[in-house]
């Protein structure tokens, strides 16, 4: 079969879908890719996949005339090359996508899948998700034969209110496990590297430094926590970096703040972590989240879409995404817990959320 992979910006196919276009391609498959990556070039690895590109000026932005231009080239792509499956991802261009190949997917039999990587609309969303965004994924649901979800929220409104041909969950993109196991590290060193002490209690959060992530609620909980051998260490960059330092300078913990920015060296700094907090307003499947526990780490969580199919209270404890005083407890709680043994259990729960786990379910969604 010939596939083309569509998502908006190149930053999505690069973090995600190598094991996938590997198993497609293995199988005997042609795999091309449309995205936008004039900001940022594909991996290389998929050129040597043998994997085509294609420029498609996709926006973020649904209101950018940008958009257009890219429908009209991702209908002559699509027109020209005739492939037999389109699978898109990323909100804007799954639409784009889906309403480029409606008229195809009649006259060529042309089939559509999407994999949604956490519906703009969710439980507690804002309202205006709900008025803009549910109606159109909803009627471009029509047009979409297999509608891929990656939790099990999303699942289940699919199933119920959708009308796609066919709805699957499948546990996430997959993670690779073996990248987080036993890894072998000088704890003392790499933690004076992150400026840490030796003897704390560290809690670690790995996401931008965004609304989204909601991590001025762990600064309010950490200044609440009488024990002032708990550290926190924020791995990520973002928009928020000032005010969060200064929110942390404001309650008189900066000295147990550790601000890492971007880095590389994720599994190693699970590894000599004792908690994993993701305290996200919102996400698909988190990532970050898994990773922690394929490294053994319980979790401290907000009670949310995606992280609720990862969590319960044998790995961890959940709290209200604005509740500050649940967010303290849970920290407290899962610190006075038996964290070794919370690790022990979301290493074992996270095994079906592997990589290999989810490339056979793709496997099997490709070959029905």
């Amino acid at each position: 079969m010939k596939i083309l992979y569509v998502a908006t910006i190149s930053l999505t196919i690069n973090s995600f879908f190598k094991p996938h276009m590997e198993m497609l391609v293995k199988n005997g498959h042609q795999v091309d890719i449309a995205c936008n990556y004039k900001e940022l070039p594909l991996d290389a690895y998929y050129e040597q996949l043998g994997c085509k590109f294609h420029q498609i000026d996709f926006s973020r932005s649904p209101l950018s005339s940008d958009n257009l231009k890219a429908f009209n080239q991702l209908k002559k792509l699509v027109t020209d090359e005739k492939y037999n499956i389109v699978h898109c991802h990323t909100p804007n261009a799954s639409v784009i996508t889906r309403l480029v190949c409606k008229k195809l997917r009649k006259k060529t039999g042309l089939k559509v899948y999407y994999t949604a990587h956490g519906f703009h609309f969710y439980k507690g969303a804002p309202k205006l998700n709900w008025l803009v965004f549910y109606p159109v994924e909803k009627i471009c649901s029509r047009f979409t034969d297999k509608l891929i979800t990656i939790n099990k929220e999303d699942f289940k409104l699919a199933k119920s209110k959708f009308k796609a041909e066919e709805v699957i969950y499948v546990p996430g993109v997959g993670v690779d496990l073996s990248e987080f196991e036993n890894v072998k590290i000088d704890k003392s060193a790499k933690r004076q590297s992150l400026g840490v002490p030796e003897d704390a209690v560290l809690l670690t959060s790995v996401g931008e430094l965004i609304p989204r992530k909601n991590h001025k609620i762990v600064l309010s909980a950490l200044s609440e926590i009488k024990n002032e051998n708990v550290h926190y260490a924020i791995v990520g960059s973002g928009t928020l970096l000032s005010e969060l330092k200064a929110v942390a300078e404001e309650l008189g913990i900066s000295q147990r703040v550790h601000f890492l920015g971007y880095r590389k060296d994720i599994a190693e700094i699970y590894a000599v972590s004792d908690v994993c907090c993701l305290p996200s307003v919102h996400e698909g499947l988190p990532v970050a989240l898994m990773e922690a526990m394929a490294a053994g780490l319980p979790a401290v969580c907000s009670r949310i879409r995606g992280s609720v199919d990862l969590i319960d209270n044998k790995g961890g404890i959940l709290f209200e995404s604005g509740n500050v005083d649940e967010c303290c407890r849970a920290i407290e709680d899962v610190i006075n817990s038996d964290m070794k043994t919370m690790g022990k259990n979301n290493k074992e729960f996270v095994k079906n959320y592997s990589v290999d786990v989810v490339i056979n379910k793709m496997q099997i969604v490709y070959e029905s």
